[in-house]
């Protein structure tokens, strides 16, 4: 039989795909990647969290990242309207407000030797990072759309695409499936779990002029990302710098609130804004510069992320919401937990799905983690401030919101936050109980 073309091939040129690609080839495996798009291309996941610096340093690519003139991310802030009483109620010491915010250089991160990270504009940040792992030998093939994995031959995965029309394969001796949200082995393979709770939709678009000291409270919080959130029930807007006067805004919110036609989602979006009077007047005074985009069928899971000869990273593996910014962090994580197991597994010859076993248990421990997190946040937004707020829990939090949260089974700070959500809603008479959110009604109900 004829030698396998690669070692490993990849689905997808996304920070996952690119990411698994420039540490295989770093460390001298032959990997094959193809992408369906012509990069630049626009995207969303805009802001990342540190935790990707750990995986810019070993792959080489934190000195691009402070070339390349992205705003550097020191931090996050979330608004409310000052009007809501809700932020006037304390209860055993936690005191929410109607703003809160954190810098990352409040706790010292293992493995991370900078006090930012980087809000980037996806077409750059993207094609940086794909011509990266070309650098590091990776063939990189784009405008090429996978259309199938034959797994009929044990150990032997063939990945068929076409080019000029024509149908081509190539052999490997497994696949990494970083093809997003598309989640093209997940699909084939039907793996792929709707999730029954998150719905969430996203418009979004680009503003040019958009003053960002209007919620600053000082010069070095121009550059924070910033989480407004909106009177509407689970739903908020993120506001992102992308260059000195560009800004990315979304508005997030449930898809059953979402209007059909464009002409009224417009309207929609403007609404939500209008909401929060001066986030609505500091964007009319500025200026549009793309057509608004959508986002849907933000949240599903996998039965498995792994199986003999495969892995599934990044968004091919689990998306839950875009609240903490944690599509890129995940995808540029489960990069690195991954090639660890590919690299094992290939000096041994053993790319069966027990020899992908800690890439499994570390991922999914720290999706649960995102995910029990993220619906803390939607059931109770008023406790997440909280617990920003409180010196007893802060730092706790901030771990979390810098990415490391696949090396606790349930962080403390996770727990207290779900035994004090089951409190108030336990207590009908609680000054809690009004406000909360219906989203997550059956928060940590372990459904996957």
């Amino acid at each position: 039989m004829d030698p396998f073309d690669f070692d490993v091939g990849i689905i997808g040129g996304g920070p996952g795909g690119a990411a698994t690609a420039s540490y295989l080839a770093k460390a001298g495996l032959s990997c094959v990647l193809f992408e369906k798009e012509l990069f630049p291309r626009p995207h969303v996941g805009e802001s990342l969290v540190p935790s990707s610096t750990r995986v810019f340093k070993e792959i080489g690519f934190l000195e691009k990242m402070d070339q390349a003139g992205f705003p550097k991310k020191y931090g996050a802030a979330w608004t409310s309207e000052e009007r809501r009483s809700m932020y006037e109620h304390g209860w055993e010491g936690l005191e929410p407000d109607c703003y809160a915010d954190l810098r990352f250089e409040e706790r010292e991160q293992p493995g991370v030797d900078r006090n930012y990270t980087f809000h980037v504009d996806r077409g750059k940040f993207d094609l940086m990072l794909l011509q990266h792992a070309q650098q590091l030998g990776a063939t990189i093939y784009e405008g090429v759309r996978v259309q199938s994995v034959d797994f009929s031959m044990p150990s032997r995965p063939s990945i068929n695409f076409s080019i000029a029309n024509k149908q081509v394969n190539t052999s490997v001796r497994m696949v990494v499936d970083a093809s997003g949200r598309r989640t093209l082995l997940g699909n084939q393979l039907k793996l792929r779990i709707q999730d029954p709770v998150f719905d969430q939709y996203a418009i979004h678009t680009w503003f040019d002029g958009y003053d960002r000291r209007i919620f600053a409270k000082n010069e070095s919080q121009n550059n924070f990302i910033f989480v407004h959130f909106l009177p509407l029930t689970n739903s908020w807007v993120w506001q992102i710098p992308i260059t000195e006067t560009i800004t990315s805004v979304g508005v997030v919110t449930q898809k059953k609130n979402i209007a059909k036609s464009r002409e009224q989602r417009s309207e929609f979006f403007w609404r939500c804004l209008e909401s929060r009077p001066e986030l609505a007047a500091g964007l009319r005074a500025a200026t549009q510069l793309r057509a608004l985009s959508e986002e849907g069928d933000y949240s599903y899971a996998m039965k498995q992320i792994c199986g003999d000869n495969f892995v599934l990273v990044g968004d091919a593996g689990r998306f839950v919401d875009p609240i903490f910014s944690t599509g890129v962090s995940i995808a540029m994580n489960s990069a690195r937990f991954a090639s660890r197991d590919i690299l094992q597994a290939a000096e041994i010859g053993d790319f069966s799905r027990k020899s992908f076993q800690t890439f499994e248990t570390t991922l999914r421990r720290g999706t649960k983690n995102w995910y029990q997190f993220i619906s803390v946040y939607y059931r109770l937004n008023l406790l997440f401030t909280a617990f920003v707020i409180d010196p007893r829990y802060r730092l706790d939090v901030l771990k979390l919101l810098q990415g490391d949260v696949y090396d606790e089974e349930e962080p403390a700070v996770l727990k207290r936050m779900k035994q004090i959500v089951r409190e108030v809603e336990q207590n009908e008479q609680h000054l809690w109980h009004r406000y909360l959110g219906d989203l997550t009604a059956d928060a940590f109900k372990d459904t996957f």
